[in-house]
């Protein structure tokens, strides 16, 4: 599996990026070109499934991730890994399931709160 992370920046009216460790790199007038562009770049080192993410950062610069390779119900995190250090924690999966519980109790208490339900006919 491989993880290739470009940096990407607009001049003028073009877009550029850079890989950030390697060597790989593109131009283009757009960003779904220049990823398209950055997808094949980087399918042409590694082989595989392919999902890719891109974030803008400032409206002239943005990060774009191509994963190859991660096929095989393999999960995808978004989010610079998020989820994963989240995971990681230990607490985080335990939480989920009570802050779950105490959303359902707050639209429940919304809708007796007020005497009347958004569906009454009255």
């Amino acid at each position: 599996m491989g993880v290739f992370t470009f940096v990407c920046r607009e001049s003028g009216s073009d877009w550029s990026a850079k890989q950030l460790k390697g060597d790989l790199e593109a131009t283009a007038d757009c960003t779904f070109d220049l990823q398209r562009k950055l997808v094949q770049a980087a399918l042409s080192v590694d082989s595989g499934a392919v999902q890719s993410s891109f974030s803008y950062v400032t409206p002239k610069s943005a990060v774009f991730q191509v994963i190859v390779g991660a096929g095989n119900g393999a999960p995808f995190v978004g989010g610079g890994g998020a989820a994963a250090a989240a995971a990681a924690s230990g607490g985080a999966a335990a939480e989920a399931p009570a802050a779950a519980k105490e959303e359902e109790k707050d639209e429940e208490s919304d809708e007796d709160g007020i005497g009347m339900s958004l569906f009454d006919d009255e």
